[in-house]
């Protein structure tokens, strides 16, 4: 507060007092404006969150409005030719299909509908041919603001699907019309499921492919990411296979094999397979093939299954310039454990030459060797077949088309060879409990020659007792057999 002086020198008293209450009154006015201020800028905010909360409801209720008003609208365009017709041009477009027809299309939801079914033919790339049966949809709307029919769910009850091997050639430029350029051009898929499909594929004049299998087809841009499980491996030369899973993943340059898990018709062993396959000009194949305990005998000759079995296991490695068994190379490893062969006619002969019936079941203990080819040769190498304490066969085969060259190390017991005069002049090797003898391979495979025969017809040749004494032998093995058959 100011003071003021009166003229004697003292305070004068009344204009102190109006002094203050100068101040005073400034200061309420200062503090009267601060709270107009404040109440101005809370009613300013009050009235934009009302105009805010008027227009959000406003536009629900034009939203509402505008369904309830375009909802039929929008279901007679769902379901008439034009829709229908713009969906065949841009699913045939999206799948390279040179056109495609949907059965009529039914709006089931605001935004799903169904078909019964979409078939296409004549395809350009990947896909030869697709049936699909049963799809139900649902559908983006803003999609349609970025010029896509954009399908958030596709499900499929059950599809067929023929694939094929195709030149990669640039797709040509189609001319539009002006206005195109508003329309949606293109159908995207978020997710598309099937039911049992079938997806085949010509080899060797027939229908090979997956049967029954359940598909899951998922984008990554625009490529496309494929699993499958369940179903069956149907192809010619080998049996049938029961596919666990798959994983595929396929761009406009390469597909890759990420997993393909395979066993046996009754579920087994286990075939798991890796790889990548060009298929735009450069059409390289890489394929890794891992198999364990697989039962041999549904993969034999039929006129051998009765006399082979065993599990297989080991690895394939191939390799080629493009798909064709041509131009292919690799190599692998096989295994075979828990061997047997049983009743060969080959092995009864020498049970009946030897006096020795358990040559006629035998039991592997080792069986093993490994492969490699560049077509059309086929080298196998480091063979090893044994029974213990019965035989052991060492050695390489090769064929080249069809012609067939090999050398082949056979060891037997001295025990197996009693029937045989003097076998150490044919046998002339002692290794490991074995007398060991090498055998060479010529001819074709489908009429294979061995130089071991005419070895031992010339040991008979020189020893008439020995060879009189083996058809008394089979002279009394045969009587055995004829009387014991009349009983």
């Amino acid at each position: 507060m100011l003071k003021s002086l009166d003229a004697s020198g003292g305070e004068n008293p009344t204009h102190a007092a109006i002094v203050e209450l100068a101040a005073n009154c400034a200061s309420g006015f200062r503090k009267s404006e601060r709270a107009v201020i404040i109440g101005m800028r809370v009613g300013r905010s009050r009235r934009r969150w009302l105009i805010l909360a008027a227009a959000i409801g406003m536009f629900f209720i034009v939203a509402v409005g505008a369904a309830i008003f375009l909802n039929p609208w929008m279901t007679h365009y769902i379901e008439s030719d034009a829709f229908r017709e713009a969906m065949e041009r841009e699913t045939a477009k999206g799948l390279h299909f040179p056109s495609g027809q949907y059965a009529p299309i039914r709006r089931t939801g605001f935004w799903t509908a169904q078909s019964e079914r979409f078939q296409a033919s004549g395809g350009e790339k990947a896909m030869k041919s697709i049936e699909a049966r049963g799809i139900a949809a649902k559908l983006d709307p803003w999609a349609v603001f970025v010029r896509s029919w954009q399908l958030d769910e596709v499900h499929v009850q059950s599809a067929e699907v023929e694939i094929q091997i195709y030149e990669h050639k640039p797709e040509p430029l189609s001319l539009k019309s002006w206005f195109s350029v508003f329309l949606p051009n293109r159908v995207d898929l978020k997710r598309v499921e099937s039911e049992p499909a079938n997806v085949t594929w010509p080899f060797r004049g027939e229908r090979a492919g997956f049967f029954g299998t359940r598909l899951l087809i998922t984008p990554h841009g625009r490529d496309f990411d494929y699993r499958a499980t369940g179903g069956t491996l149907k192809m010619a030369l080998i049996p049938d296979l029961y596919l666990r899973q798959a994983h595929i993943f396929i761009t406009k340059t390469v597909l890759t094999l990420y997993g393909v898990d395979l066993a046996g018709a009754h579920n087994e062993g286990r075939i798991h397979v890796e790889g990548k396959a060009g298929i735009a000009d450069y059409k390289s194949v890489g394929l890794n093939v891992n198999f364990d305990r697989l039962p041999i005998r549904d993969w034999l000759p039929k006129r051998w299954k009765g006399h082979f079995a065993g599990n297989a296991s080991g690895t394939i490695r191939w390799a080629g310039e493009n798909p064709k068994l041509e131009n292919s190379s690799g190599e692998g490893l096989l295994r075979v454990g828990d061997g047997r062969i049983d009743k060969l006619p080959i092995l009864e002969k020498l049970a009946e030459l030897a006096q020795k019936t358990s040559l006629e079941h035998l039991e592997l203990s080792n069986c093993s060797l490994s492969f490699a080819w560049r077509y059309p040769k086929i080298e196998i190498t480091e063979i090893a077949i044994e029974e213990e304490g019965k035989f052991r066969i060492e050695g390489s085969i090769s064929v080249d088309r069809r012609s067939l060259r090999g050398t082949i190390k056979l060891g037997l017991t001295r025990q197996s060879l009693d029937w045989l005069p003097n076998p150490e002049e044919v046998f002339t090797q002692k290794r490991s409990g074995y007398l060991w003898t090498i055998v060479h391979l010529s001819g074709t495979i489908d009429e294979p020659k061995q130089d071991l025969s005419p070895r031992i017809i010339e040991l008979f040749k020189e020893s008439p007792s020995a060879y009189l004494g083996l058809l008394f032998r089979q002279f009394e093995t045969w009587l055995k057999k004829t009387f014991s058959s009349d009983r």
